[in-house]
């Protein structure tokens, strides 16, 4: 009868243990706002210099929705600040988007905003 005891307390604090890794997993995700205090405007291009990202952290951009934009880019995308056939564009001004592992390319495709730094490259692991 102890054994059987010792066993459901051993399954218990495996339980739990899972339980508390898990939790950890899901807390590791992190927010940035683009830009901090001055939000997604104008040569935010630095901005991601001494951050790291992970996969699965939220990029928040506050910004005008009368006068700027995000467009989620490819690298031919963010270095020729164009805007690729079928690139996802968000408008609303309070846009939140999750990192993807690798690269992540966003700029403003209003007309000069990217060639006024307008952009960010971010590498997420």
């Amino acid at each position: 009868m102890s054994q059987g005891r010792g066993s459901a307390v051993f399954a218990t604090t495996i339980m739990l243990c899972l339980v508390v890794l898990f939790h950890f997993e899901v807390a590791e995700s992190a927010s940035y706002i683009v830009g901090g205090g001055g939000g997604w405007t104008f040569n935010v291009s630095g901005w991601p210099k001494g951050k790291k990202f992970k996969a699965g952290d939220t990029l928040v951009f506050n910004y005008n929705s009368g006068i700027h934009n995000v467009v989620v880019v490819n690298k031919g995308g963010y270095q020729g600040c164009t805007t690729p056939r079928g690139a996802k564009v968000y408008k609303t001004g309070k846009d939140q988007i999750k990192l993807v592992k690798g690269q992540n390319f966003f700029i403003c495709n209003f007309p000069g905003h990217c060639q006024s730094g307008m952009k960010i490259a971010i590498t997420a692991m």
